[in-house]
């Protein structure tokens, strides 16, 4: 394998690392708003958002 193809797929392994790791992040923020609504709505007199 060439040098260059190595670092290709390095890069390409990174780049896949990063886009899953801000994935996850925006869903478990995601995960959070919709928590801390459901308990706080009932508490606030919030609609349900169904």
């Amino acid at each position: 394998m060439s040098l260059i193809a190595i670092v290709l797929i390095v890069l390409g392994v990174w780049l896949a690392i990063k886009v899953v790791d801000a994935v996850l992040k925006l869903a478990f923020w995601l995960l959070a708003l919709v928590a801390a609504y459901w308990f706080l709505a009932p508490l606030m007199h919030w609609p349900w958002p169904f």
